[in-house]
């Protein structure tokens, strides 16, 4: 009898995507579904990039090198200094997508069996990257009460073992909008130094910071040979089906033996990268017009939220994700329920259950993320669905109930 690897058995499904053949049969039953589960932005691609590529004189689409068009990397280089961060050419893998700069840093820098440490609630997708290198996710949670904060660095201190290599942030966060300041920063800094760990650092949303300043940890001098930098265009220029990413690192070490697994799937996306050097190329206030539209859209959103009866939504500083409490038994079951079961005015909304972002079991069942990717009338509708969802909805948990199992 044939079987799958262990790998595969193990390997988790999206907690993200699961509720999408829920979501396509309320769409064939003519019910409209606000998309707020996963991080796909409305904002326009810039015309310029996709000009860029229908413009491009190919004879033919060859390889590129197995660490991305050179041109590309020498522009990138224009963009990372924009952003304080120096960096060559030569330190510079262009992958397919943010998820292969992941994958790059898990193959490179762990070995089967190693450990790496993660505040969670965190990208779910994280463990998924694990799985596949045979890594342990230990996972440090952090509180909606203090609205996805840092843990506190002796909480990291107490699960540091013999085998635990690496820690990994996303900053602004996915899926908590938390931005991290420059004092947790350097505190992340001085425990890797000290315990000689890998700093795996997300960035994929660094052009969106609301409230406070933006710290890569390629921006902490001393911590150098530590940090690995996984980045994206997919939500800076809402291109996310580009698929091109970059890993980014100082370490010679490191870059040379990512270079292997580079070389082993040949080249990263050709036609992206014609998408990615126009990009560098948009001009310097491109940026505005999509920050100051997410801004309006996270304080909608979290506005609404904070109205309705027995919800709690911290204002996120980034990103463009809300994590929020709300009066419910089982975050699962309500989501595929308002997808299933219920719907206002023929409309319902689609989110993303906590449970699948948090490592420890038990954790997120009365949290939702929430995407505001969508435009102010769309968001307004869809909370008006929510609102009305939360009256009817069977496993509804009330206030006196839900403050024991949040402190639970």
């Amino acid at each position: 009898m044939l079987t799958i690897s262990l790998r595969g058995e193990l390997m988790p499904a999206s907690p993200i995507r699961k509720l999408v053949p829920y979501a396509e049969d309320a769409k064939k039953r003519g019910t409209k579904v606000y998309h707020l589960n996963i991080g796909q932005p409305d904002i326009e691609t810039p015309p310029a990039i996709l000009d860029a590529v229908r413009h491009a004189d190919i004879k033919v689409l060859e390889y590129s090198h197995s660490a991305g068009n050179e041109s590309y990397r020498k522009k990138l280089v224009e963009y990372y200094k924009r952003n304080g961060i120096n960096v060559t050419k030569d330190e510079i893998i262009i992958t397919a997508g943010g998820s292969e700069a992941i994958m790059f840093g898990f193959f490179t820098c762990l070995n089967p069996g190693d450990e790496v440490i993660i505040p969670e609630p965190f990208y779910a997708n994280y463990n998924g990257f694990a799985c596949a290198a045979g890594v342990k996710v230990v996972p440090i949670t952090s509180s909606i009460e203090t609205g996805f904060a840092l843990p506190p660095i002796a909480d990291f201190e107490k699960v540091i073992t013999q085998k635990t290599r690496a820690i990994i942030i996303c900053s602004p966060n996915n899926p908590t909008g938390y931005l991290y300041s420059r004092e947790e920063m350097e505190a992340l800094k001085e425990i890797c130094i000290n315990k000689k760990l890998y700093l795996f650092s997300d960035e994929a949303y660094r052009e969106f910071c609301y409230d406070g300043e933006y710290i890569s940890a390629m921006h902490l001098e001393g911590l150098e040979e530590n940090v690995v930098l996984m980045d994206t265009i997919s939500k800076r220029y809402s291109a996310c089906g580009a698929r091109l990413g970059a890993f980014v690192t100082k370490n010679k070490t490191v870059y040379e033996a990512a270079m292997k697994f580079a070389q082993a799937r040949l080249s990263p996306p050709g036609l992206a990268q014609i998408m990615g050097e126009a990009a560098v190329d948009l001009p310097d206030n491109f940026f505005d017009a999509p920050k100051a539209e997410y801004l309006k859209r996270r304080n909608l959103l979290v506005n609404r939220l904070n109205k309705m009866p027995g919800v709690f939504c911290p204002n996120p500083g980034g990103a463009f994700y809300a994590m929020a409490r709300l009066p419910i038994d089982d975050s699962d079951k309500f989501c595929q329920w308002m997808l299933e079961s219920f719907s206002y005015n023929n409309e319902t909304v689609m989110m993303a259950p906590a449970t699948g972002f948090y490592g420890t079991a038990g954790l997120g069942l009365n949290e939702v993320r929430l995407a505001y990717v969508l435009n102010l009338d769309a968001i307004n509708a869809a909370m008006d669905c929510l609102e009305k969802a939360l009256l009817e909805y069977p496993g509804r948990v009330e206030q006196p109930e839900l403050e024991k199992l949040a402190k639970s």
